[in-house]
């Protein structure tokens, strides 16, 4: 990890930027006028949702088919609030069931040019991006999932048994690397994609061998699916989704020796996001010491579901990994009053995650 926002690839969701959301629908022919029905319910939903600032229905002139809605929130926290929880499920049920293809997109607001925003009259807006971040044209994402107790070493067997599918999706999409930890009966696969994540993902669902282990683990989930009904494969991939909400790596090439550790962090109800964002700050703190063994650190986090995945210079033990960014007391114990233990028991660490296959694609595929 190096010294200076400019020289290391960066995302956050914690630096306070106002949040662009767009989401790029195909709709079913004759599902028009039920999906601006369903849209015209769920703008009035959420309008009083914490942090959103507002929405644009656009259709296209060229496809009546195509359609775009954009939205804007005041921070990325509280979009993810929204968009993680059991309201945003079935609030956007009716509009997911009018669409071919859905496709979301997330940008944090950098700059606001033109008329419209340098006015006199305009009031102020929100907080702006503070400077462009530098990217390596990688998209992190991650779903975790429990399994029902006992049957988490089947799990594990099934889960690091199968054929490693094509990484190439398309001209401009390749999949990078997926790596799978489990913790009890936790899984987190983490995944890293080259080019557009949903393509990749649908990608990967796609394929046999994939698909085949799906169905394997479908009898030790402990939330039932049947991804053979598309809507509910929709909302099982949608409540098991983990964004990633901070990043931070050295930029270049990688020493040929790194160890890939996962640590999953139970967050007491309601302390995920300060959980998430106290990692993000010793992250930060972390990237500046240029002797760091951690090359890079991505925080994903759904409410109280908190996981730290850390790639580490050399050999490196879960000890290590759990300790990173910690020291001193002080630290040590805020984290601790934010994390939850068993009932009578005194809070809980961070729980190093078992390895239970970690596949790259090779250099050219």
């Amino acid at each position: 990890m190096t010294t200076t926002l400019s020289e290391r690839v960066s995302q956050s969701a914690f630096d306070g930027s106002m949040l662009r959301v767009v989401l790029l629908m195909d709709l079913h022919e004759g599902a028009q006028q039920r999906f601006f029905d369903a849209y015209e319910q769920l703008r009035h939903d959420i309008a009083s949702v914490p942090g959103h600032l507002g929405d644009q229905l656009c259709q296209s002139f060229a496809n009546p088919s195509q359609w775009l809605i954009t939205s804007e929130w005041e921070s990325a926290p509280q979009y993810l609030a929204w968009v993680n929880s059991e309201e945003h499920a079935e609030q956007v049920r009716p509009l997911g069931a009018c669409a071919r293809s859905m496709r979301p997109l997330t940008f944090t607001v950098l700059r606001e040019t033109g008329k419209r925003y340098e006015a006199p009259e305009r009031a102020a807006g929100g907080r702006l991006q503070g400077a462009p971040r530098l990217g390596e044209g990688i998209v992190r994402h991650a779903l975790t999932f429990t399994v029902k107790p006992g049957s988490e070493a089947k799990v594990a067997e099934i889960l690091s048994s199968y054929s490693s599918p094509a990484a190439r999706v398309d001209d401009h999409t390749r999949l990078c690397r997926t790596s799978l930890f489990m913790h009890g009966n936790r899984v987190v696969r983490a995944v890293e994609v080259q080019g557009d994540l949903t393509a990749a993902l649908r990608h990967v669902s796609e394929q046999p061998e994939v698909r085949a282990v799906e169905h394997a683990i479908n009898p030790y989930l402990e939330q039932h699916r049947d991804l053979s009904d598309p809507e509910s494969a929709r909302m099982f991939f949608m409540r098991a989704a983990l964004p990633a909400v901070h990043h931070v790596a050295a930029h270049g090439p990688q020493p040929d020796r790194v160890t890939r550790h996962a640590l999953f962090y139970p967050a007491k109800a309601g302390c995920g996001p300060l959980v998430a964002r106290f990692l993000a700050r010793q992250d930060e703190t972390a990237a500046k010491i240029p002797t760091s063994p951690v090359l890079s650190s991505s925080i994903f986090q759904r409410d109280d579901v908190v996981v730290r995945l850390l790639d580490v210079k050399g050999p490196a033990d879960a000890r290590f990994a759990a300790g990173f960014g910690l020291e001193g007391p002080r630290k040590a114990a805020v984290l601790h009053r934010l994390l939850a233990g068993a009932p009578g028991t005194a809070p809980a660490g961070p729980h190093p995650m078992d390895l239970i296959t970690d596949r790259r694609a090779p250099a050219q595929s």
